[in-house]
């Protein structure tokens, strides 16, 4: 058996922990740091096959020393011309690496054919039938390791501008590590799930204190006290484009309230490790959503987009902060972003890929909207509504490809006597009924102001 003065970075062993049921486990991880604390080492690992949301630091009683694996020594890097060669972790090999070829597994309806009620066996209530059309083509999908997403329109490398998805081959040991222990924001303490690059200084703190308003950080109780006594706000910048009983959306400019959308990424970095943080937020509005009290209005979460994206994309990052998840508001924020795009004129989709909380949202979101649509179709002269899947995506907004790898996970496409028929059952009637009477906040239209710019006129955002 190892010692624990044996254990290095790298080692990887089992460590134990407590499940969600509260029932000891005992997981392979991997130690990514060891540091010396009065005396005491702490070893900081990473659960394997789990999310790095739940890595964190351990004392030595928590680890199988039986079963320990030592790091394998590395082979030196190859050299051609007297100078090193490319890495196996470069970019250029990691972005090829990731890139698989992935075919539809069900068929796929035509765009335009319309679609129209067909019962099944009479164990349908509702069913829709499109004409056999062009099959789509295979796409090449990026992956990444918080995502479960194979839906389509995913670009094959990485984009690398504006706040956008981290190809994960820059990560090294510090910013594989929680840097920041907790966060003090308003009447709530959040537990940072990642690491967020803030002032090196501020990382050995027990407690970062943010002014909930502005969302300047300080290193103690008493310096956020004297910044309020001098911070006016009570509400984000900018404008308020909508607002319905407690809940306000504000829309900032990343180029006029630089300061507070800076400030934001840092705090939204602690809770989304599939992007990359950059500093330039010129090129992006922000909306945060907000809940009021007689104090002001409470920051909830947030999404950013794009002024201009040439891939249709309406949001870039979004994000519910922990203490208002598994509440509705995560959908809401969705559900805006496409409210936005609907006074566009335009379809829209989340920039890929998607974190696993995220694409749980998004497809449970694209379920409801595109099932109500299909539900609410009503007959005309005793035929079968039809309805392509071009109209759902006017609608709705919702990008093609999405309205598509939605019916497909929904596994509503089947093909009957030469048309392909998206059949609604029981079951899933029976599901998205019961799911659309629990979701009690929605966006409301009628209560949104907002108009459009047009960014490419502008010059200079």
């Amino acid at each position: 058996m190892a010692e624990v003065g044996e254990i290095i970075e790298g080692c990887r062993l089992p460590v134990l922990r407590r499940n969600q049921d509260n029932e000891d486990e005992w997981p392979l991880a991997e130690i990514l740091s060891v540091k010396d604390m009065s005396g005491r080492k702490l070893f900081y690992v990473h659960y394997i096959d789990f999310n790095k949301r739940l890595d964190e630091w351990v004392t030595h009683e928590r680890l199988d020393l039986k079963k320990i694996q030592f790091p394998k020594k590395e082979a030196k890097t190859p050299t051609k011309n007297g100078l090193p060669g490319s890495r196996p972790g470069s970019p250029e090999r990691e972005v090829k690496r990731k890139v698989e070829v992935v075919s539809p597994a069900t068929p796929v309806p035509s765009e335009t054919a319309p679609a129209s009620v067909f019962p099944q066996n009479g164990s349908a209530r509702r069913a829709v039938a499109a004409q056999p059309g062009r099959k789509r083509k295979s796409n090449c999908l990026g992956t990444d390791e918080d995502s479960q997403d194979s839906s389509d329109g995913i670009p094959s490398a990485p984009r690398m501008t504006g706040s956008l998805v981290s190809d994960r081959s820059h990560d090294d040991i510090v910013t594989r590590m929680k840097n920041i222990e907790c966060i003090e924001l308003g009447r709530h303490r959040l537990k940072p799930w990642y690491f967020s690059p803030y002032p090196q200084e501020l990382t050995t703190l027990p407690v970062l204190y943010l002014c909930e308003f502005c969302l300047k950080y300080g290193r103690s109780l008493k310096c956020l006290q004297r910044h309020l006594t001098k911070c006016d706000l009570r509400h984000p910048p900018g404008n308020e484009i909508y607002r319905k009983g407690t809940i306000s959306f504000f829309e900032i400019d990343g180029r006029k309230n630089k300061s507070y959308s800076q400030n934001l990424c840092l705090l939204a970095k602690c809770f989304l490790d599939h992007k990359t943080l950059y500093y330039d937020t010129d090129p992006f509005l922000f909306y945060v959503m907000t809940e009021y009290d007689c104090k002001g209005f409470h920051i909830v979460g947030y999404f950013s987009k794009e002024k201009e994206s040439t891939e249709d994309y309406n949001v870039a990052c979004i994000l519910t902060l922990p203490p208002y998840q598994r509440r509705g508001y995560g959908k809401l924020l969705i559900e805006f972003s496409y409210e936005l795009s609907k006074v566009e004129g335009k379809t829209g989709t989340p920039e890929k890929p998607l974190s696993d909380l995220g694409l749980l949202s998004y497809r449970s979101y694209w379920s409801q909207t595109i099932l109500e649509i299909l539900m609410g179709l009503k007959s005309e002269s005793g035929e079968r509504p039809q309805i392509t899947i071009n109209e759902i995506s006017e609608i709705t907004s919702i990008k093609k490809e999405d309205v598509i790898s939605t019916l497909q996970y929904l596994n509503l496409i089947n093909y009957y006597k030469g048309q392909y028929i998206l059949t609604l059952s029981e079951d899933i009637v029976d599901g998205h009924e019961r799911a659309m009477l629990k979701r009690l906040l929605r966006i409301d239209s009628k209560c949104l102001h907002f108009t459009p710019k047009d960014w490419s006129k502008r010059g200079k955002w």
